[in-house]
């Protein structure tokens, strides 16, 4: 296939296999090159129906290399980011990171303002008052001194900017579901795992093969879902964890004790209430049941998958110690007085 066949391709449903056509097509984005209304189709074309998971590695590959360098590998830390969409619900993956971390786990979160939904995890954040990090050192940085690091934008690839202003006046949230779906794919981040939950069935397929062709490096995907359309696990319903393309394991809220609940547990703040104060609340163990144990069990999931425990049932009373404790709250603290902190001094002897 040469590299105009970008667009009749995706179009036609046809695999893209090789690199080199999506390398094309970013060469021209950047440099002005693409025909009128190109850049939209392309998305739009993505967005209708995802391609083959093949197709997916390919636009994948493509973006990695011409990535900057990440840096060196953060051993023993999982990403945690989901899909978006589903249900409404207050920022659970966002809790989650904040207890497991405070539980001992090492987490990063990438994400993105609301695209479903009115909070997305940097809208949540700025109302916390707690910082992204700017660069990988930072990253770094913040890793060591809190265990936990919520990364800005600049781990993502640039050329989706340069795919931004190529389909104006439209705009991502119109024609760009496409992104929203391979977000969890998109960052950078060298860790040793990635906790990603899937909101929509239909997309599970593609995203399950996708996740076993980019399960390279010693690096695992887990990929959660279930049968409400939470893109995060939760404590009253059936979940199911794929690793690496793998078979899922149903995890079942019988066998961690967890008591009843409905979506209504997990509902965000009220149309005019600020988020913070639920946040806080919940990562204190107070409000609905349902919601704290869905907290406790993303937090478990996410140490898990990092390496701080080897156990579900050792992860999950951590958790539940960390916002028992009241670490978790604080924490949020330490998080907020980081813009005043200057960088740690690495001293070589």
């Amino acid at each position: 296939m040469t590299r105009s066949r970008l667009l009749p391709a995706l179009t036609a449903r046809e695999p893209v296999t090789g690199a080199e056509p999506w390398t094309d097509f970013w060469d021209r984005l950047e440099s002005g090159a693409t025909a009128q209304g190109e850049a939209l189709a392309v998305l739009a074309s993505l967005s209708t129906a995802l391609p083959d998971a093949g197709t997916l590695d390919a636009l994948l590959r493509s973006l990695d290399a011409r990535a900057p360098r990440a840096g060196g590998s953060w051993s023993g830390t999982v990403n945690v980011v989901g899909t978006g969409g589903g249900p409404p619900t207050f920022n659970l993956s966002t809790a989650a990171c904040l207890v497991a971390a405070a539980a001992g786990a090492r987490v990063v979160k990438s994400g993105s303002r609301g695209y479903t939904s009115r909070y997305g995890s940097v809208d949540i954040l700025e109302r916390l008052g707690v910082p992204l990090a700017g660069s990988y050192p930072e990253c770094e940085d913040m890793l060591e001194r809190y265990g936990v690091v919520f990364a800005g934008p600049f781990v993502y690839p640039r050329e989706l900017t340069l795919l931004a202003r190529g389909i104006m006046p439209f705009g991502i949230k119109q024609v760009g579901r496409a992104v929203n779906t391979l977000g969890p794919f998109l960052p950078r981040l060298p860790v040793t795992a990635q906790l990603t939950g899937v909101a929509d069935p239909r997309v599970l397929p593609v995203l399950t093969e996708l996740a076993a062709l980019r399960a390279v490096g010693g690096r695992q995907l887990w990929l959660v879902h279930n049968g409400l359309g939470v893109d995060e696990l939760v404590s009253f319903a059936e979940n199911r964890i794929g690793v690496d393309g793998g078979a899922p394991r149903v995890l079942a809220p019988e066998g961690a004790d967890f008591g009843p609940g409905t979506l209504a547990d997990l509902a965000p703040a009220a149309e005019g209430t600020p988020p913070g104060p639920q946040l806080r609340e919940l990562l204190a163990g107070r409000g609905p049941r349902a919601a704290v144990e869905s907290i406790r069990l993303n937090a478990a999931a996410a140490a898990v998958a990092s390496g701080a425990y080897a156990e579900w049932s050792t992860a999950l009373d951590a958790a539940r110690d960390a916002m028992a404790s009241g670490a978790a709250v604080d924490l949020v603290e330490r998080l907020r007085a980081h813009r005043a902190a200057p960088p740690a001094v690495m001293v070589h002897g």
